[in-house]
């Protein structure tokens, strides 16, 4: 089954807004094979960059765009093809942007292999060991504790037991950091879960002295407190923290993560499909498993990075909740035919060949704003 056609597509909702959430615009990549079948993949990032890695020409041998590397070769051998593309951009890639270039072009690659062989992609990663996975509301904070507190009703009327707050205008002050975690904890209730997502906004002191603060209202974890290079500023807040760790959603490959799994740095490791690909999450899995830590997705975009992450997440021994973006963004519910969000509060995992997901040609077409091939 060989490669013939690689096509980047980006596509765009209407209104953009200037707010931390990755549901607004993506790139899809579709891999075309000589069996006249399709993969499709998408990354988290900037669509422009990755179409840029994907679409460059040949410079020499170790800095090259990707499609050229990839036309004739079997789809199958994705272990092999990752290892090819990542010796042959070592000049302009190793982290970020080409990182996550590849990573959408392994789930093309994976989702391609299911549909050879019919079967999900999870059957193929080993074996599904969760049929369905308890889900989180993802959203941003609220401008203050009340506003937050509004989102938390409105969400666990929806049937979340869990919900997770992030990002601004967390970070401000230390009264209003903590009013927002109060305000979340006043609107889901007492039975339930409270995940924080700071947004990479203190130092490691700082976090500890939120840490301690928030523990008050039983958080369920604390994200991303500090910058994301700051490997030993979160070996040393885990340490200390009343609350659990977690981080890791800007993390490109296995090289990016090794600081972290080397340290033992985080008690929950966030693993975004869309900027790993299957055959480095696959990787990051079994290590985090070695050091006993806990595996989460992490997702902001659309229903293909969703089902993608259902397919990983439940080969993971203990997966015990699912990021689920609750935005209200077309590109979050109409991109494909399937609707994949959580149902009463659970999401349940697709059990079609590759990623069982199917894009509605129409919606790309309508927002379509780039296309190479």
């Amino acid at each position: 089954m060989n490669i013939t056609e690689i096509i980047c597509q980006i596509v765009r909702i209407p209104h953009v807004e200037a707010k931390t959430a990755s549901s607004q615009d993506s790139v899809i990549v579709r891999i075309r094979s000589d069996n006249g079948l399709e993969g499709i993949g998408e990354a988290d990032s900037s669509p422009e960059m990755v179409k840029a890695c994907i679409d460059a020409p040949f410079s020499h041998n170790i800095a090259t765009g990707l499609r050229g590397l990839l036309i004739g070769e079997n789809a199958l051998e994705h272990e092999r093809l990752w290892q090819k593309m990542y010796r042959a951009t070592m000049y302009c890639g190793r982290r970020s942007i080409m990182i996550t270039a590849m990573a959408a072009i392994d789930m093309a690659l994976w989702d391609l292999k299911g549909k050879h062989f019919r079967e999900p992609i999870h059957r193929l990663l080993g074996g599904n060991q969760h049929s369905r996975i308890l889900a989180y509301a993802s959203i941003l904070f609220g401008k203050d504790g009340k506003q937050t507190a509004d989102i938390a009703r409105r969400w666990r009327e929806h049937g979340y037991r869990a919900i997770k707050f992030g990002w601004e205008p967390m970070g401000q002050s230390e009264q209003l950091d903590i009013e927002l975690v109060a305000g979340a904890r006043n609107g889901i209730g007492d039975d339930g879960i409270v995940l924080v997502d700071a947004g990479c906004v203190w130092d490691a002191r700082t976090a500890l002295q939120r840490a301690q603060a928030f523990a008050a209202y039983r958080i369920g974890w604390l994200e991303e407190a500090l910058r994301p290079d700051d490997y030993d500023g979160y070996r040393w807040l885990r340490d200390r923290s009343p609350v659990p760790i977690a981080s890791g959603e800007e993390e490109c490959g296995r090289q990016s993560w090794a600081p972290y799994l080397d340290r033992q740095a985080l008690d929950i490791y966030q693993v975004d499909i869309s900027r790993n690909g299957f055959t480095e999450a696959n990787y990051i899995k079994q290590r985090v498993e070695e050091i006993g830590a806990r595996l989460c997705n992490h997702c902001y975009t659309s229903p293909v990075t969703v089902a993608a992450s259902l397919h990983w997440l439940c080969t993971c021994r203990d997966a015990f909740i699912f990021e689920d973006c609750v935005e209200d963004s077309p590109l979050r519910h109409e991109l494909t035919h399937e609707k994949v969000q959580a149902v009463d509060g659970w999401m349940q995992v697709p059990d079609g060949p590759g990623l069982g997901v199917t894009l509605d040609e129409g919606f790309v077409k309508r927002h379509l704003i780039a296309e190479s091939r």
